[in-house]
């Protein structure tokens, strides 16, 4: 967990586990580090497809007749399309069908239960992730941060 009790997955990528558990140890002095797994709980694993409408292209009903379970919108004008991991590939598959280009798959976490915070103590939570973003071995963070 993070600071505030925002539960954080972090994914990292190394040739050397203990200097990167160090390093991820230092960095989460402000907050809880737990074993392995231990926050998965409160997220859902699921695939996320990110794509932009090559006309006026709905993304609800994109979403619906492709397949997927849900959507957000995003920075652009793009669409963060959500669907079960099984489901990934024949959603990627059927999206440009429904007008929309895809620029990015994968499988990603989202929390089931955002924290709401405002002010000093968003500040402190985003400088946090900031802090963890930015080492080397860091390839993707996680949080349940709510808007």
């Amino acid at each position: 967990f993070g600071p505030h009790r925002v539960p954080v997955i972090v994914e990292c990528l190394t040739d050397n586990l203990n200097r990167t558990a160090a390093n991820v140890r230092v960095l989460f002095r402000k907050g809880q580090l737990g074993t392995t797994g231990s926050v998965s709980w409160d997220f859902d694993h699921l695939g996320m497809i990110e794509a932009k409408p090559e006309r006026d292209a709905d993304p609800e009903t994109a979403a619906i007749e492709a397949g997927a379970q849900d959507l957000m919108p995003g920075e652009d004008g793009e669409t963060l399309f959500l669907t079960a991991p099984t489901d990934l590939d024949a959603v990627q598959k059927a999206l440009p069908e429904q007008g929309f280009t895809v620029t990015k798959v994968y499988l990603g976490w989202k929390a089931k239960n955002p924290v709401s915070l405002a002010g000093a103590e968003r500040e402190e939570v985003e400088a946090f992730l900031q802090a963890i973003d930015e080492d080397d071995d860091v390839q993707t963070v996680y949080a349940g941060l709510g808007d």
